[in-house]
């Protein structure tokens, strides 16, 4: 699963949550649907917590010029 984009993992997380709220598969493919979820869901947390403290973010200083800082949650 490392060779898959954040994008595309969410993207297929996504239709996989639509699939299983559909209502339309059975016992047994819900199953494989949800596990498939459940590891997608897990490669994107993992993804997430990489960027931790990667994020940057522009502040405006009192005397009208902007600054570039570290976001910090």
């Amino acid at each position: 699963m490392e060779n898959i984009s954040f994008d595309s993992a969410l993207e297929k997380l996504e239709y996989l949550v639509e699939q299983l709220e559909s209502g339309q598969l059975g016992l047994e493919e819900a199953l494989q649907v949800f596990e498939e979820g459940v590891k997608l869901s897990m490669y994107c947390q993992r993804e997430l917590k990489k960027t931790d403290g990667k994020v940057s973010r522009l502040l405006k200083k009192l005397n009208g010029e902007l600054e570039l800082t570290d976001f910090e949650a």
